[in-house]
């Protein structure tokens, strides 16, 4: 059956069965604890990805690909970051193949690469965050002041999602255009939360009173003020799931009724009836 499937892969195209496919994707499960049945499958994907098959045969491989693709991988997928329309695809299976390399070759071709194929890769980077040994963040720093929007806008979300001390610190030094201050002030606020998540608290508070004293709107206000649900949520030791909740629901603003419509996202009317109940309390002022 897998060689079947295999022959069939070749020339796979949209609109035909997908089931022909299915001894592959199971033979790529089986193979999980056996390293050298897992190489076998993924030079046969490979040869694949480097022939003149189709392009739904070829996305179908990028998809295994990062499932279980390796270093050996990366040469294949980095020379498809420059096709139009197969790097969506390459950039997909970059994004998960832990080893360093796929880091590597995402960084080698943000430098070559421009428009959408490069604000593609910025954001595959951001995905990947501090995955492997490159250095993402020094390469996005300069892209934060790139004359083009979209480069500078994918670069600042990318640094959000990184949300490392040095992304949090590039974007602290970034002055985006009146265009763009709305997008790098959400993305100092995510990086901000993930340096509090990753403990370091002071990092996180100064990057709040930074978005704090440039006149943010009230929405920004309302997610970074120190007095704010989200800081005293911190502070209490909530559960996770509570914690979006109630963030959630303190971005919503004062009124109940924009609390309740928020909260009753997270699970309906009770659901929101308690969300809205535990935020009152985190309002209120702490006995000394």
């Amino acid at each position: 059956m897998l060689e079947q499937a295999f022959d069939a892969l070749k020339t796979y195209d949209w609109g035909q069965d997908r089931n022909v496919l299915n001894p592959i994707d199971e033979a790529v499960v089986k193979t999980g604890n056996d390293p050298a049945a897992r190489k076998e499958i993924e030079s046969r994907l490979l040869a694949v990805l480097q022939s003149n098959a189709p392009r739904d045969a070829k996305d179908f491989v990028s998809r295994q690909l990062r499932t279980m693709g390796t270093a050996a991988s990366v040469p294949v997928l980095e020379k498809l970051l420059a096709d139009p329309e197969l790097s969506h695809m390459a950039r997909y299976a970059l994004e998960r193949i832990p080893e360093p390399q796929a880091g590597q070759a995402l960084e080698r071709q943000l430098r070559k690469l421009s428009g959408n194929l490069k604000v593609g890769v910025i954001s595959s980077l951001g995905t990947r965050g501090q995955a492997g040994a490159g250095t993402p963040v020094a390469l996005l720093r300069p892209l934060l002041k790139d004359p083009d929007d979209a480069v500078a806008r994918a670069a600042a979300v990318a640094l959000g999602r990184i949300g490392s001390v040095e992304a949090n610190k590039a974007l602290a030094s970034a002055t985006p255009g009146a265009a763009l201050v709305a997008v790098f002030a959400d993305a100092s606020m995510a990086c901000a939360e993930k340096l509090s998540a990753a403990g370091h608290t002071r990092e996180a508070k100064a990057a709040y009173e930074r978005l704090l004293k440039n006149k943010p709107s009230e929405l920004v206000r309302g997610r970074c003020h120190p007095k704010d649900a989200v800081g005293q949520i911190h502070d209490r030791g909530v559960r996770g799931d509570e914690r979006v909740q109630c963030r959630a629901v303190a971005v919503a603003g004062k009124s109940a009724a924009g609390q309740i419509a928020v909260a009753q996202n997270f699970g309906g009317p009770r659901g929101a009836q308690g969300s809205v109940c535990r935020l009152q309390q985190f309002f209120q002022p702490r006995r000394t």
